[in-house]
């Protein structure tokens, strides 16, 4: 099974059952302000481990913010199958470029 599967079926399964000294639990507990809070700080982390440079920095914050962004996805009720349709849906996509807006400084 992918482990970020397995990831998903762990944290959804802490939601359910409760244990207690779980990290995972206590962010339930605490709540979704608690958890985008953790995904901030971890994403800023993962900033400032690839500025910086080392890659066994940066992969462990990456991870960290794979598992809040998981502990996000179960709060608010997003199954994993939605968002790997959504990469599905956009990998399909060609030339998807943003065309950004060009300002006419002559009016």
């Amino acid at each position: 099974m992918d482990i970020l599967h397995e990831l998903y079926q762990t944290v959804e399964g802490r939601r359910q059952e409760k244990q207690e000294g779980s990290y995972t639990c206590y962010l339930f507990e605490k709540g979704l302000d608690k958890i985008l809070k953790k995904c901030g700080e971890e994403c800023s982390e993962v900033i400032i481990a690839a500025k910086n440079g080392k890659q066994e920095d940066t992969v462990g914050e990456l991870a960290d913010l794979l598992y809040h962004l998981t502990v996000l996805m179960v709060n608010e009720g997003i199954p994993f199958e939605a968002v790997e349709q959504e990469l599905a849906r956009r990998h399909q996509k060609q030339g998807n470029l943003k065309q950004f807006h060009q300002v006419d400084k002559n009016t």
